[in-house]
């Protein structure tokens, strides 16, 4: 068996010893002041954070994947970030992928005993072509989960770079990480629930994982989203909007752009603030490496 009290997000909280006692209040106002805390832990590892950002930003830059595998919480919230690429930055689908210990129906449902096969994870990871090229972030709150371990055993021994993402530093699968991120936000309000302080903490860093690799590959100009997939009416209207703020042009120097060029706000801007067609702005951008930025400074 597991020695639970050894392991950090298993702890008791004594902060909250009494919260079944507490006034509905005092309860939500408890678990706020716990949360305060999860800020302040990830903001004690942002350098091993930047230090992932470039290895991913690298290999997406080279054509590899950004692969996430977890269960559970942790699984979930790599589906999440990862499903959230292709309509934030117009990524291909197979750029950022995530990995479930028990496939789709985990997502809604647990299934049982996934988690505890590493054979089950290295299945998964050689269903998906898994290569050396690529990059996989285990995520697991207490850092022992086995079909993570097992997603990482995989990737070390080919060779592809590693990162965990775990709430319990020192843990096991550090070891198997190149670069491991393990903020430390203290025992959960609810001892053991661990999709609270430990799931905001991994939601943040993996938000700052994607986003900061994102920003890398030049999907974002100043703090605009130019690489927007306008897939709906929202979006459409948030593409008008982006060109308009970024070139500084009013709506129908922005629409005329946006139809030029199959609504893609990065050419549309280029197209306005350089006087150029969408087949000229595409080339300058190609030659800035996609950057909206260096080509203004050209």
């Amino acid at each position: 068996m597991v020695e639970l009290h050894k392991i950090a997000t298993e702890q008791r909280n004594p902060n909250t010893m009494n919260i079944d006692t507490l006034s509905t209040l005092d309860m939500v106002n408890l678990i706020n002041r716990e949360d305060h805390r999860v800020a302040e832990a990830v903001g004690l590892v942002t350098d091993k954070i930047a230090a992932a950002v470039d290895v991913i930003a690298d290999r997406l830059c080279q054509g590899g994947r950004l692969i996430y595998c977890g269960a559970g919480t942790s699984g979930r919230l790599g589906i999440l970030d990862a499903v959230e690429c292709p309509p934030t930055y117009s990524t291909d689908p197979e750029m950022v992928q995530a990995l479930m210990a028990g496939g789709y129906s985990a997502i809604f449902k647990a299934v049982e005993g996934a988690e505890d096969s590493k054979e089950l994870g290295i299945q998964d990871m050689k269903a998906i072509g898994f290569s050396s090229a690529d990059v996989l972030v285990g995520i697991a709150a207490s850092g022992r989960t086995p079909y993570v371990l097992g997603c990482m055993e995989y990737a070390k021994a080919l060779g592809a770079a590693t990162i965990s993402v775990t709430c319990c530093p020192g843990s096991v699968l550090d070891t198997f990480a190149d670069i491991g991120i393990a903020p430390a936000p203290g025992p959960e309000v609810v001892t053991g629930s661990t999709r609270m302080k430990s799931g905001t903490a991994q939601k943040m860093v993996l938000n700052m994982l994607s986003t900061g690799a994102m920003i890398r590959l030049g999907k974002v100009y100043g703090n605009l989203m130019v690489d927007v997939k306008p897939s709906n009416e929202k979006l459409i209207r948030r593409c008008v909007t982006i060109v308009c703020t970024a070139a500084e042009c009013d709506e129908q120097t922005a629409v005329t752009a946006l139809e030029a060029c199959g609504y893609r706000p990065k050419i549309a801007i280029v197209m306005v603030l350089c006087g150029v067609g969408a087949e000229k702005a595409q080339a300058m951008l190609d030659a800035a490496g996609g950057r909206v930025a260096k080509v203004l400074e050209g």
